[in-house]
């Protein structure tokens, strides 16, 4: 993941990148694991190895959340590894190679939210109904996408959210949604009824929905982006974190790419474990997860509540309106 020579980079792109030193000093960090080991001996770690070679050596019951995000039913590139596009039946087989011997890792309380397309998410339902508990399917509009002469534009992204057994967490309270109030009603004293009234207009707190329109995902502006070609906005795994998983739980994730799901899991009190084949993205996730000692912020999440997308520039805009009108107010009482 290193940043090549030939590619130069705007001065106010923030993508994170390694250097030739950075990646060696992580490497020492990584894991690699030979035998079968005991959750402390994984704990926050990431480790650097194939999931089929890892999967028999993970603690038994030791996972309170498991995030799973495979590759797609598509040929993708990520690094020298390259995975293709194959029949639904095939990609369906490739899941239940290694999906049911994840489940070993898991408490029997956990929940477990698979990721997939348009392509995939048929094979991924079959799988999760064989083996858990399929409580909803959320979909989350992915803003960016090409657009097609003779389809329509691929912008959103299933999950798949399941649970081992009818014992689980879900924090409703914890991820509910901060929404601009369009139909501001009032009770009979003309009260805001389920909203608050704010110097930046009205709000309320809404319950979460299985649609997320109020993503972003990470591009060059942004301090979290990297170079990995399908990263999660780290918004997205805040909610999911929050939500299905309580202080201190352990959170699984065997695809864990440039360790969104790690840093946010650090960042929001949890313990982790990512695998990862790449050794690259592997570092790359390290020096997030460095950086999150320093900085534990989280884009359009903060005092425990989740903003709607572009939430501060739609507040700029309000509150240049509040003040363009006690101006304009200011004004006429100068004039009387």
């Amino acid at each position: 993941m290193k940043s090549s020579p030939e590619k130069i980079r705007a001065p106010r792109n923030r993508t994170l990148v390694l250097s030739a030193s950075e990646e060696a000093f992580y490497r020492q960090r990584l894991l690699h694991l030979k035998s079968k080991v005991a959750p402390r001996d994984v704990e926050s770690k990431t480790i650097n190895q194939d999931l089929f070679e890892a999967l028999d050596y993970l603690p038994d019951s030791f996972v309170d959340l498991l995030f799973v995000d495979p590759p797609y039913n598509l040929t993708k590139s990520f690094n020298s590894n390259v995975f293709r596009e194959r029949s639904t039946e095939e990609y369906e087989s490739w899941l239940e190679s290694w999906f049911p011997k994840l489940l070993r890792a898991l408490r029997p309380t956990a929940s477990v939210y698979l990721c997939g397309d348009w392509r995939s998410s048929s094979a991924i339902h079959r799988i999760a109904e064989k083996y858990l508990r399929v409580r909803n399917r959320i979909t989350w509009e992915r803003e960016k996408g090409r657009g097609a002469k003779q389809n329509w534009k691929n912008c959103s992204e299933d999950i798949w959210f399941c649970t081992m057994s009818d014992d689980y967490v879900f924090n409703v309270d914890a991820v509910k949604l901060k929404r601009r109030v369009i139909a501001p009603y009032t009770d009979s004293n003309g009260e805001p009824k389920d909203w608050e009234t704010t110097d930046e207009g009205g709000y309320r707190l809404t319950h979460p929905s299985n649609i997320w329109t109020d993503l972003s995902v990470p591009f060059w502006s942004m301090p979290e982006n990297t170079d990995h070609p399908t990263q999660k906005p780290e918004k997205l795994l805040a909610k999911i974190i929050l939500a299905s998983s309580n202080s201190g739980s352990m959170v699984l994730d065997p695809f864990a790419g440039s360790g969104t799901t790690s840093v946010v899991a650090k960042k929001l009190d949890r313990k982790f474990v990512g695998i990862e084949i790449d050794t690259s993205y592997c570092c790359l996730a390290e020096k997030r997860l460095a950086l999150a000692e320093e900085d534990a912020s989280i884009q359009g999440y903060s005092d425990g509540v989740f903003r709607e997308r572009n939430f501060l520039q739609n507040q700029n805009v309000v509150s240049r309106k509040i003040r363009s009108h006690e101006h304009h107010d200011s004004e006429n009482t100068n004039q009387l």
